[in-house]
This record gives C-alpha cells, sequence and structure tokens, in this order.
C-alpha cells in the first residue's frame, strides 16, 4: 500500500524540475581539450599558428542519403587526412575529411583562389559531375565544414529579432523554370534568371578568438567560426575581385564551364567568450526553450491527473475492497465474493506464448537500462554535440555489455510461467529482436550503398559489430540465462487452481482491444513534443542538445506507463477477466503504434523528402525506433502491474 503522505504542490514540483533541467544544461563537458595558437613565427610547445578546416559530409532534409564531400567536384585536399572516427560517427556516417582551405592564426586573407574545376560538354565524365552538383543545388544538399573541432556556422535573420546560426551552409541554389527561387536563393534579388542555378563558389569566414591575456594558458583559443556564402562570377583565375555578378550555371550545359572557388578570412579578438561556453550561440538562437517548458507542464498535468487516479484507487477504493474481503469469515458470507478477489485462483494462472514475452521482457530490461545510463551520462554533458558520435557509441557499447540482464529476466520470467524448452528462450533472447534491427539495417545499408551514401556502414564495421553482438552480447546472455534458470521461479502470494475460471461477458470497454488502445494515449501524451525534436534532429539535421529536458520526459513517461497500465489493469480485474499478462505489456506498448503513426503524420507534413530510396530508408530506420519503443515500453507496463497484482493479493485472506 502506499503511504498517505500529500503529493507535493505543483509550483515546487516545477521548481525542482527546472533546476534540474538548467544544472543538465549548465554542465557541460567538451569533448576535446582546448588547442592554442600562436602568431607565425611564435610558436611555442602546446601552441601552434596553422588552422585546418576539415569537411563533413552534406545532407539535405529534401533527402535521407547523406554524401561524402569528395562524391561532389569540390575542391580537395592534395595530401588528404582523414581524423580516426568512433563507432557513433561511422554509423550516423559521418566523413571528415581535411580540405584545402588553411589559414595562419591572425593573418588575414583576401580572396585567395581555393582551385579551379573545368567542364567540357563534350566528356562524359564531366557532365556526370556537373550533373551531380546540380542535383546537389535543386535538393539543397548542405556543407558542414569544422575548424577546431567546432561547426563553421552561418548565422542569419530569422524573423525580425531573431539570428538563427545553422552548422551549414548551402552548395546552391535554384531558381525554377516557373521564375519561383527555392531555399537561399531568396536571400539575394540577383538570383532571378529562370531555369538556372546559382552556386556559392565563395565564401567569407571569421574566426573570433578569445586572447590569453590574464589567463594562465599560452596563446589564443577559438571560441566561433562564421562564414557568409558569395555567389561570383570569377573569370581570371590570377585576377580575381570576389565582387560582380553571381555565378550563374544554366540548366542546359552546351559550352565549356571553369567554376573558380575562392575564399577570404579575418581574425576578430573577443574574451567575452569563454572557450568552455563557444557552442552557445548556437544552440541559444534555436528557439527551442519555451516550447520544451509546455512539453513538460504538458506531461506533468498528465502524471499528476493519472496520480491522483492511481491514489484514489489503491489509498479508497483497495482500502475498501480489501477491509471488506479481510472480514468475511463465515462460509455463507463466502458466497457473495465479487470483484478482483474472485479470480485469486485464476490471477497467476501462466500465459499464452509466455516464451515469447519472456523475450520480449528481457530484450526490454536491456533497452531500458541501456537508455537511462545513456540519457543520464548524456544529461550530465559526457556525450555533448562537441563529443561527435559519442551518444551513439555509448548506446551500442552499453546495449553489447547488458547482455545478462536481459538473459536472466527472461530465463526468471520464463520459469515463472512454468516454461521448460529453456534452450529456446536463451536462442530466442540473445537473437530475436537484435536479428530484427540488424536485417532491417542491413537492408537499409544495402540501399545506401547502392546509391553511393556516405551513410553505407563499411563492410569491415558491419563485421565489427557482428562479432559485437556474438562475440560479447550472445555470450552474456547465456550468462545471464544461466543465473536466471538457477534460481526459483517468483513465488506468488496465492495458489492457482487446477481448473480454469469461465471470465463472464465483458463490456466494451474492459474488452482487451479498446482498453489497449486507450492506454497508449496518455503515455503518447507526455513524450510527443519531445518527440518533434528528437525527429527534428534526425532528419532536419538540427542538433539536439536539451538532454536535461529528455531525461525529465524520460522519468515522466516510467511513471504515466507504469501508472496507466495499473488502472486498467485494476478495472480488467474487477471485471472477473485474468488474463493480464499479455494485456499489461501491450496496454503501455501500444504507444508504440502512435509514435510511428506521430513518424508517418511528420513525414508528410514537416519534410520535404522526395525519392523511393530516401521513403523507404525512413520508414526502415523509422521501424527500428518503434521496435525498440515497443519493447521498453511494455517492459516497464508489465513489470509495473506485475508489482501491483502481486502486492494486491498478498494482503487479502484466500482460504
Amino acid at each position: 500500500m502506499r503511504s498517505r503522505a500529500p503529493p507535493p504542490p505543483l509550483p515546487l514540483v516545477v521548481l525542482l524540475l527546472g533546476g534540474w533541467a538548467s544544472l543538465c544544461g549548465a554542465f557541460y563537458l567538451p569533448g576535446l581539450a582546448p588547442v592554442s595558437f600562436c602568431d607565425e613565427g611564435g610558436e611555442k610547445a602546446g601552441c601552434k599558428s596553422k588552422i585546418e578546416l576539415f569537411v563533413n559530409r552534406l545532407d539535405s532534409v529534401e533527402s535521407v542519403l547523406p554524401y561524402e564531400y569528395d562524391a561532389f567536384d569540390f575542391c580537395q585536399d592534395a595530401e588528404e587526412k582523414r581524423p580516426s572516427e568512433n563507432l557513433g560517427q561511422v554509423l550516423f556516417g559521418e566523413r571528415i575529411a581535411s580540405s584545402p582551405y588553411k589559414f595562419t592564426f591572425k593573418k588575414n586573407q583576401q580572396c585567395q583562389v581555393a582551385c579551379m574545376k573545368s567542364y567540357d560538354p563534350e566528356n562524359t565524365n564531366d557532365k556526370n559531375k556537373l550533373e551531380f552538383l546540380k542535383k546537389g543545388m535543386r535538393l539543397n544538399y548542405q556543407h558542414h565544414w569544422i575548424i577546431d573541432n567546432m561547426p563553421v556556422t552561418w548565422c542569419y535573420d530569422f524573423g525580425e529579432l531573431h539570428k538563427f546560426c545553422n552548422p551549414g551552409f548551402p552548395v546552391g541554389c535554384f531558381v525554377a523554370s516557373d521564375g519561383r527561387a527555392k531555399d537561399s536563393c531568396t536571400i539575394n534579388s540577383e538570383f532571378n534568371k529562370k531555369n538556372t542555378y546559382y552556386l556559392f563558389n565563395h565564401v567569407d569566414i571569421t574566426i573570433t578568438y578569445h586572447s590569453a591575456q590574464n589567463e594562465n594558458w599560452l596563446g589564443a583559443r577559438l571560441v566561433t567560426a562564421r562564414l557568409e556564402p558569395k555567389s561570383y562570377k570569377q573569370t581570371d583565375i590570377n585576377n580575381l575581385s570576389c565582387e560582380g555578378p553571381p555565378m550563374e550555371i544554366s540548366a542546359e550545359f552546351n559550352s565549356k564551364l571553369n567554376l573558380i572557388y575562392s575564399y577570404s578570412v579575418k581574425f576578430e579578438e573577443n574574451n567575452n567568450i569563454k572557450w568552455a561556453s563557444r557552442w552557445d550561440y548556437i544552440l541559444e538562437s534555436m528557439p527551442h526553450t519555451n516550447i520544451q517548458w509546455f512539453s513538460i507542464m504538458n506531461s506533468l498535468v498528465i502524471v499528476l491527473f493519472l496520480s491522483g487516479m492511481v491514489a484514489m484507487i489503491l489509498l479508497r477504493t483497495l482500502h475498501k475492497d480489501i477491509a471488506r474481503y479481510n472480514q468475511i469469515d463465515s462460509s455463507e458470507d463466502a458466497q457473495e465474493e465479487f470483484g478482483w478477489k474472485l479470480v485469486h485462483g485464476d490471477v497467476f494462472r501462466p500465459p499464452r506464448k509466455g516464451m515469447l514475452l519472456s523475450v520480449f521482457l528481457g530484450q526490454g530490461t536491456q533497452i531500458f537500462i541501456m537508455t537511462f545510463i545513456t540519457l543520464f551520462l548524456a544529461c550530465l554533458g559526457f556525450l555533448s554535440p562537441a563529443n561527435r558520435g559519442a551518444l551513439m557509441t555509448c548506446a551500442v557499447v552499453l546495449w553489447v555489455l547488458l547482455g545478462t540482464p536481459a538473459g536472466y529476466v527472461s530465463a526468471r520470467m520464463y520459469k515463472t510461467f512454468r516454461g521448460e524448452k529453456w534452450k529456446t528462450n536463451v536462442l530466442l533472447t540473445a537473437l530475436l529482436c537484435p536479428g530484427i534491427v540488424f536485417a532491417d539495417f542491413f537492408i537499409m545499408n544495402l540501399i545506401l550503398w547502392v546509391k553511393g551514401s556516405s551513410a553505407a556502414i563499411p563492410f569491415g564495421t558491419l563485421v565489427a559489430i557482428l562479432a559485437m553482438w556474438f562475440g560479447i552480447s550472445v555470450p552474456l546472455t547465456f550468462v545471464g540465462a544461466y543465473f536466471g534458470f538457477k534460481e526459483k521461479p517468483i513465488e506468488h502470494p496465492v495458489r492457482t487452481n487446477q481448473i480454469p475460471r469461465q471470465i463472464p461477458e465483458q463490456s466494451f470497454f474492459t474488452k482487451p482491444l479498446p482498453g489497449i488502445i486507450m492506454g497508449g494515449i496518455l503515455p503518447f501524451g507526455c513524450i510527443f513534443i519531445q518527440l518533434f525534436f528528437i525527429l527534428n534532429s534526425i532528419w532536419s539535421h538540427q542538433m539536439y542538445y536539451m538532454f536535461g529536458f529528455l531525461f525529465l520526459v524520460f522519468i515522466i513517461l516510467l511513471i504515466t506507463c507504469s501508472e496507466a497500465t495499473v488502472l486498467l489493469c485494476y478495472f480488467h480485474l474487477c471485471a472477473e477477466d485474468y488474463h493480464w499478462w499479455w494485456r499489461s505489456f501491450l496496454t503501455s506498448s501500444f504507444t508504440a503504434v502512435y509514435l510511428f503513426i506521430y513518424a508517418v503524420h511528420y513525414f508528410f507534413s514537416k519534410l520535404q523528402i522526395t525519392g523511393t530510396a530516401s521513403t523507404i530508408l525512413y520508414f526502415g530506420y523509422t521501424m527500428i525506433m518503434v521496435l525498440i519503443f515497443f519493447l521498453f515500453t511494455g517492459t516497464i507496463g508489465f513489470f509495473a502491474c506485475f508489482w501491483f497484482v502481486s502486492k494486491i493479493y498478498s494482503v487479502v485472506k484466500v482460504d
């Protein structure tokens, strides 16, 4: 039974949550140690003058297919270097390489040549390269450049009072045949010729640094890197002016074409920005915080409503039920039993398909622990955007190492269900759900590989993932299952009758399907706003950094799934329907169906994705998310209901 302590007032709850969210936002551990830069000639140990610009993959909101920088015919470094990438970066398709854009600290440069590319209409290879470049402009592909592990941002006015800083900038833009300027062609009135592409072939880069005056370190540290893309029609590579009409590329390729890429760079000092907070200007430009607070308040109202309902049932109705049941001693009164006590001899009867349910519970436990630890570390700042790929790497490694709890929970529950095929149980726990995810992932990877996308996982990485699965995760699952089967089955507080009791005719609302459909609505109501930002970060390539809010929503989701399942479970038991095992799992896991419906709505209303391959990829990856969410929420609901049922039948007297 729950204690009768009054719930804390809403303002106090909001204040505590606000403090936690702000702590998670403020405690920031960047991914790398700071690098100091000195003037040319003044280099010392731990201080360098050369600044390298690295290029990453190009992506688009109109296509799920990212491409390597080298896939487009841009300027390439003669001595190309590729920094080592972690597992998360490889899985997300990041491909970082050095570029020909080299700078010297504090040395301003004006209108420097990066390279020139020539295209001949007679040459098939040139035609294909130019066509691919046009496709990049038509689908609004974005460059992602990096200086000192920091994104080079393009900041522009967004509305009257707001400035938005985008960690990418477009390859170019396209004016359609009807004269409609698409995407970034709207920023310049000179981009007005119909059926014409405009290439951003010049960049003005501004690097801001924090000098070491009155500090205990040498030189200076870079705190921002901004650029402004420009389009100039250059004709003489030896005499650049970086002004004049824009660089037009006609849709019809009939004559020779020379594209000259150029850049300017200038350095500015700003001692107001600290190195540790240098990402803040990007994050602050994203107008999300107010909506996040609305999301938290919305979730809190749902939780308080559900908690009130559950508290009322536990403290009033259940208390009366138990008191009344325990007062009945005489045999004639015993004939007048009704409600949930009637089914005490059947409530712990093992479910049908107990093997599958136990496997789902094992996998769900593994996902729950993985998600909790990953979000907690992210909330503390260990998996910040500066630490590229760390979030995905952490999640995958944790999943591999958490095979033991999966095996243990699955084996223990299967034994409780009186199952005897323990070998099948262990193999299914280790292989069923990960196998489905891997098969889906492999098909998606084949599509990416056929399309030549940078997101295609190299064969070596696929082998490494399989080795981690079969070499670490599967043996750990076997170890967990061994200990699970050695344990005694979970003891139930009441005995199960040999002959099953007949279930009376149920009303519409106590039938399984309506209850399951209703059960998923409230948990989904808690997460749908947060879900919008998560989908934005995945498909619209926006940075996701508010892990404090996400961790709060995660905790609220746990509470909501548990309470909604317990509430419906109580109603069904009162209606003398004792088939609660699968229903408790499916009630909360139905939230995953609403997640899928929302993902379909998001695809058609928010994204401009074109092409069959991109559509298949979107729904393929969405299905992996839905399966993981299905297992996770179902497991939470099941164990909450299992605890509730065990508790209420343990305090009632049964002959």
